[in-house]
């Protein structure tokens, strides 16, 4: 799958000349200067003559062989083709149709041709391209390795015998992938999953949310960091002390009042919706009620010994999980 990529990068690819995505993207991003003149030097860099020209009639544009590098009022873009007296090109990421008139009324009639040589391609591409594939292998190598280990907890503990203990399972897990998308949008770190799915209710509603000062639980702990330690330490303790299970509906029964305020704050106090928060609330019930339609409510109060030691557990791993994004926001500062 090909990352997102610059405009430098995404022209590349239209050219078909080899590269990598992020070593392009980083020689774009080091430009002293983002102008024609740069780009055209960059692009010798790889191999590629490129030759700026200025159309003396706009509507001659159609001429010009694609791909090329298009300048407009608010912009570059990458024209990719002509169509029944339409243009196509690409413009942050994205494709766009647009009626010839229309966008030959929004250049400046400069355009950017390149001509690959024989030989054009992204310096030490070869290096480039095995460092790309060897975070590729790790990552896939990391979601393999933590899927088989999840598989040994979920069997060696039994939860597959019991089918309000899968049902537990899986909202756990998804738990988990909801609060990291939280955590990824408490970092203003871009996600598209994360933006989709919190503009369902309302759009920008989770960004509103969480720069509120109630977004932090006692003003140090944002609940995005409560939440993913929660369904984290939650999943991990459901896999190795499966026997103290009703600690952990007790645990759950005392988050439940939480989810009560948090609704009413974004009813009744912001008067807008966080998609992702609403999301982690349903999902808190529905761990209740995986609790109780498997009677793990009896007895909750039997061994408060293991349930001081998780709870002890779950503050240690916040504590942890805030001195990491303290310092991931004082490195982005």
């Amino acid at each position: 799958m090909r990352q997102k990529g610059s405009i430098f990068s995404d022209f590349l690819a239209e050219l078909e000349v080899p590269h990598t995505v992020s070593a392009s993207d980083a020689a774009f991003e080091g430009m002293n200067f983002q102008s024609l003149f740069g780009f055209s030097r960059l692009l010798n860099s790889y191999g590629i003559d490129a030759q700026a020209y200025r159309l003396s009639d706009k509507s001659s544009v159609a001429a010009v062989p694609p791909p090329y590098i298009a300048q407009l009022n608010d912009g570059f873009v990458i024209v990719t083709g002509f169509d029944n007296d339409a243009v196509t090109y690409k413009c942050r990421e994205k494709v766009h149709t647009k009626p010839k008139e229309e966008f030959v009324d929004s250049m400046t009639g400069v355009v950017l041709l390149a001509y690959p040589g024989e030989n054009a391609g992204e310096p030490d591409y070869g290096k480039h391209r095995f460092f790309e594939i060897a975070s590729a292998v790790k990552l896939w190598l990391l979601i393999i390795c933590a899927s088989a280990l999840a598989v040994f907890g979920f069997v060696e503990a039994g939860l597959w015998k019991n089918l309000s203990t899968i049902f537990l399972t899986l909202v756990n897990f998804a738990g988990i992938g909801v609060t990291w998308l939280l955590i990824l949008k408490s970092l203003k770190v871009s996600s598209g999953s994360a933006d989709k799915i919190c503009g369902i209710l309302k759009e920008h509603g989770c960004d509103t949310v969480l720069e509120q000062k109630a977004s932090k639980f006692f003003g140090l702990f944002g609940w995005s960091e409560v939440g993913f330690t929660y369904f984290t330490l939650s999943t991990l303790y459901l896999f190795l002390f499966p026997q103290y299970i009703s600690a952990l509906a007790l645990i759950n029964g005392c988050c439940l009042p939480f989810t009560v305020w948090s609704i009413w704050y974004q009813r009744f106090r912001l008067h807008t919706w966080c998609t992702l928060c609403v999301i982690t609330q349903c999902l808190l019930w529905l761990q209740f009620f995986c609790y109780l339609s498997g009677g793990f409510w009896s007895g909750v109060f039997d061994n408060i010994v293991p349930l001081i030691a998780m709870g002890a557990g779950y503050v240690a791993g916040l504590m942890a999980l805030n001195r990491v994004m303290t310092f991931i926001e004082k490195i982005k500062k």
